[in-house]
């Protein structure tokens, strides 16, 4: 008896593999999959602004790293002794103001040239609500917690999203020719806008989507918010709030995104590396006997087997880390 309803997620044509840079946009729902690519040693940029959650926020983030904006004094505002920018996350904002603008701004320069050599780009659209900043007309990516008599709040049409999008887009593969897209959209909640109006909100998103894909044949769709949905239709898949997808929801979603969107070598190599990695968080009983030096020698061989397979592997940290082991083997 089948107990639920697999959603059917067309194989990548072109499969996401070790040798490709990815960048990651969006709702907390990216800063997950990212951390997740993290993990398993993919060359991975998430998130240079922070979480942002609208489609207009996250089209000003990508076009202001095709422009290598450089924020100043005048980006920044001041609220009861912490400097933020409207247009990052609340994770760059500082009770200084040059040390805010350096967070930014390095990140913005490395972010910006990972962009230009990204292979693919994946971004996760979380709310088709944005707040524009009263005195300005600003679109503004966090409120951080200001009053909301600054704000005039409104769900952005689908139309304005695809047009929005398919300029911001044209513009990306004028710069970097190769790059793919990858669309999703968060199926985390947002109770907040009430019930009816985040279906509202996510229906609107997927049409703009829907749009944009049929558009463009280098941009494709991964159903992050359908699986939740239908596949795990239960309360028991969500955290504490009943909002967010649990840790086993998330796991989930990313078996699935491996299945369709990662080559079967690249998941072979992301199995070896999990052995390894299971073996290097082993803690021994006797560090002193001879079984435990061939153990450490063995992992030390599997990681310089597994950087030759794939180069791009970035597991110097882990093999100097063994040879200190061995090192301090032969001196007990």
């Amino acid at each position: 008896m089948q107990l639920h309803t697999p959603i059917e997620i067309p194989v990548s044509p072109t499969p996401i593999s070790y040798t490709d840079k990815l960048m990651l946009l969006g709702s907390c729902f990216a800063e997950n999959i990212g951390e997740k690519l993290t993990d398993n040693k993919f060359q991975v940029d998430i998130n240079p602004f922070g979480i942002l959650y609208n489609p207009l926020s996250l089209k000003s983030a990508l076009s202001d790293l095709l422009e290598r904006r450089i924020f100043t004094g005048k980006d920044l505002f001041e609220h009861h002794g912490v400097y933020h920018s409207y247009a990052h996350h609340s994770r760059f904002s500082e009770v200084d103001a040059q040390e805010c603008l350096s967070m930014i701004n390095e990140r913005m320069i490395r972010s910006a040239q990972w962009l230009r050599e990204t292979d693919r780009l994946i971004i996760t659209f979380g709310t088709a609500f944005v707040y524009h900043l009263k005195e300005t007309g600003q679109v503004v990516s966090n409120c951080h917690k200001l009053p909301e008599k600054y704000f005039h709040r409104e769900r952005i049409s689908i139309g304005q999203i695809a047009k929005e999008w398919k300029e911001l887009i044209e513009k990306l593969r004028e710069e970097n020719p190769k790059l793919k897209l990858l669309f999703t959209v968060s199926p985390i909640r947002h109770w907040k806008d009430g019930a009816h109006e985040n279906q509202l909100s996510k229906a609107t998103l997927l049409l703009a989507i829907d749009q944009l894909v049929k558009e463009f044949d280098f941009c494709s769709y991964f159903p992050a918010y359908e699986i939740v949905m239908d596949e795990l239709r239960d309360y028991r898949f969500y955290a504490e709030d009943m909002i967010h997808p649990s840790g086993q929801a998330v796991n989930y979603i990313w078996q699935r995104f491996c299945e369709t969107q990662l080559s079967k070598e690249t998941i072979s190599l992301m199995e070896e590396w999990e052995k390894l990695n299971k073996a290097l968080q082993h803690r021994p009983f006797n560090p002193k006997s001879e079984s435990y030096k061939n153990f450490l020698q063995q992992n030390l061989l599997k990681a310089e087997q597994l950087t030759k397979k794939c180069p791009t592997f970035a597991l110097s940290t882990e093999v100097a880390t063994i040879k200190e082991q061995l090192k301090l083997f032969e001196q007990l």
